[in-house]
């Protein structure tokens, strides 16, 4: 099973791939399949965390970035952090996962939309093909921070 069998998986480019929950096996493919970096958004503890995902990472030579986001309460350090870790990062082969690719979603939106020149609508089209922020408040007031228009 690999990584791209993750639920909600989304290939933004041969270099670039979103997910949600993951499982171990595909974790241990990570490096097979030419990953050198993955970025967890879902906070350890979460019922669909792997409680030893970092080791799986780690023990591949893969770069690790964790990144706990309170699906509640999203906040502009938890994207800094985000953003800092994908520019820093920008030659690395990198998955980036949560729990149903919502979080990644978002965030990634608001980095294509800064970094990569994507227009609101199509961050609004990627987002939206697989959830609805605008029904979960502290992400909508999220994106409407760094969007106009969202």
């Amino acid at each position: 099973m690999s990584i791209e069998d993750s639920y909600n998986f989304k290939a933004i480019n041969p270099a670039l791939t979103t997910s949600g929950v993951v499982s171990e096996e595909q974790l241990r493919q990570l490096s097979a399949q030419g990953y050198r970096q993955l970025i967890n958004l879902l906070p350890n503890g979460s019922e669909y965390s792997t409680n030893n995902e970092q080791h799986l990472v780690e023990s591949q030579k893969i770069t690790y970035v964790y990144i706990p986001v309170d699906f509640s309460n999203p906040t502009p350090a938890d994207y800094q952090a985000f953003a800092d870790a994908m520019i820093a990062n920008s030659n690395l082969k990198t998955h980036i996962h949560c729990a149903a690719n919502y979080r990644v979603s978002a965030f990634f939106g608001i980095y294509a939309h800064q970094q990569l020149n994507w227009s609101p609508e199509q961050v609004r089209q990627h987002i939206e093909s697989l959830w609805k922020p605008e029904e979960h408040a502290a992400w909508r007031a999220l994106l409407q921070q760094y969007i106009d228009g969202y």
